[in-house]
């Protein structure tokens, strides 16, 4: 079994336009969720998000690949070229067969679905642009990776609703570890922010009309995100001859499905993927000294969580830090685990545990450390990252500090 590290990363996200600028958002507790600039968002009742401002297509890609790339596909490629920048890796002879891209997304092209809904139900046309189908399809971002980098190993992309990040990157991790691949680009992304998008969501009765409030005892829904985060997995001794720097170690993952109910979540079925990550890494519950938590802000996700956790770490639980960065930069659907990655490794390698922001009361029902409103210095050594998705699909990752 090879080890696995993590030599690069990139972020856009409502938070920043890159790592740097995403971390010292976090250190500093700002919140990214703001009113909606969309179309028709006066036809909405939910009308923020954590949306990604000031961002102009124009200014990193050119005409032709704007008609291409849909916008969760362009912030895949800002990602990943952030993440390659900083691994130092080029991919030619071998290396570039033996390495691939596994991304998550839910959506895929729903900006590209709306707007072109629109033109043939609302302007009448009859006709679409002959790139449609290649540009929403959800491994696009993929396949682009793939072609960017010249990628030619194990390339696909995962859909499992709020936990496709987490899986696309336990599944890169797996083919690593077990020699399939030397190097594996991996994350995930989601552009849901439109009309359609939104008003879909809506649907549920699940979103906040003021704010994202994990474990506080007056949250009142999710807060949809967007953006993507992207990661270098690489084989520990092929980063180790090339003198990479390592920003962490990712040691476990563990998958299961609740096989309950299709948007209730189960304790059960978290505990299980939470104890085995740790199962899978070889440590014990009592070396993990945080978790960045799925935390939606609503109220049936947070409590079981909280259950989740207290059932697998006991008296341990207690000595834990828990946080939920969905409250800065909100919920980005199948693209969220990646963005939750970056606070991960920041407790692993900076000693920072990013906080929950809008805490405000105490519930009886998620008594943990929740690490409310300010960031905290802590030495950390292990960390896992928890998704649980609609549908019952859960998938954690467990990461070691290098």
């Amino acid at each position: 079994m090879k080890r696995v590290v993590i030599t690069g990363q990139g972020t856009i996200n409502a938070l920043g336009h890159d790592v740097p600028a995403t971390l010292e958002a976090m250190r500093e507790g700002r919140c990214g969720i703001g009113e909606l600039d969309i179309r028709d968002v006066e036809r909405l009742s939910i009308r923020i998000g954590g949306q990604v401002r000031g961002y102009e297509p124009e200014a990193h890609f050119n005409r032709q690949q704007i008609a291409l790339y849909d916008r969760f596909t362009q912030f895949t490629l800002l990602a990943a070229k952030e993440a390659m920048e900083q691994s130092g890796l080029s991919f030619i002879g071998e290396l570039s067969q033996m390495s691939g891209v596994v991304l998550g997304t839910s959506g895929g092209g729903m900006n590209t679905l709306d707007e072109n809904y629109r033109s043939v139900y609302e302007d009448g046309k009859n006709r679409v642009h002959p790139f449609v189908v290649p540009k929403l399809m959800n491994n696009a971002a993929a396949s682009h990776v793939s072609m960017t980098y010249n990628l030619k190993g194990p390339s696909f992309t995962v859909a499992t609703a709020c936990a496709s990040s987490n899986h696309a990157m336990g599944l890169a991790f797996q083919i690593i570890r077990a020699g399939g691949s030397q190097v594996m680009i991996t994350g995930g992304s989601e552009s849901m922010l439109c009309f359609g998008g939104v008003k879909a969501w809506e649907g549920l009765r699940v979103m906040s009309k003021d704010a994202c409030r994990p474990f506080s005892a007056n949250r009142n829904g999710m807060v949809q995100g967007e953006g993507a985060a992207v990661f270098i997995f690489e084989e520990y001794e092929h980063a180790r001859a090339r003198g990479a720097e390592i920003l962490a170690e990712v040691v476990g993952f563990a998958m299961t499905a609740d096989a309950s109910d299709i948007v209730m979540p189960s304790k059960q079925g978290a505990a299980r993927a939470i104890a085995g990550a740790i199962r899978d890494s070889g440590l014990d519950p009592s070396d993990v000294g945080y978790i960045n938590a799925h935390g939606t802000g609503t109220a049936a996700n947070d409590k079981t969580e909280c259950a989740a956790v207290a059932d697998v770490f006991g008296a341990h639980a207690d000595e834990l830090m828990i946080s939920s960065t969905k409250s800065m930069h909100g919920h980005l659907i199948g693209g969220t685990g990646a963005v939750e990655l970056l606070a991960c490794i920041m407790a692993l390698k900076d000693g920072v545990i990013a906080p929950t922001v809008g805490y405000q009361e105490p519930d009886p029902e998620c008594t943990l450390d929740v690490v409310p409103n300010v960031a905290r210095e802590a030495k950390v050594d292990v960390a896992l990252s928890n998704a649980f998705a609609f549908g019952g699909l859960n998938a954690v990752l467990a990461l070691r500090r290098a």
